[in-house]
C-alpha cells in the first residue's frame, strides 16, 4: 500500500504544471533544460514583466522555441496580477 501511494505521488508530481508567473525557483528547476541560472533569470525577468502566456517564456535570455517545445504540456501562466 505504502508503495503505491509513493508512486501515485511522483506521478502527479511528474504530471503537474509549472505555474511561471508563480513558480518558485526549486519548482522552475523541475523543468527540462532548466538549472539554477536559468530558474534565476525567469525569477528576474518576471520581476519587471508577468507572463500572458505560456509562449513568452522564450523572452527569458537562454531560453528559447525548443526549451519551450520540450516543456509546453508541463508550463502555464497565470492571470497576471500586476
Amino acid at each position: 500500500m505504502k508503495f503505491l501511494v509513493l508512486v501515485l505521488m511522483t506521478l502527479s508530481f511528474l504530471v503537474a504544471s509549472v505555474d511561471i508567473n508563480s513558480a518558485s525557483a526549486k519548482d522552475l528547476s523541475s523543468l527540462k533544460g532548466i538549472g539554477t541560472k536559468k530558474a534565476e533569470a525567469i525569477l528576474e525577468y518576471r520581476k519587471e514583466h508577468c507572463f500572458k502566456n505560456v509562449d513568452e517564456i522564450v523572452k527569458v535570455k537562454g531560453l528559447g522555441k525548443k526549451f519551450l517545445e520540450n516543456n509546453r504540456e508541463n508550463l502555464k501562466a497565470s492571470t497576471c496580477k500586476k
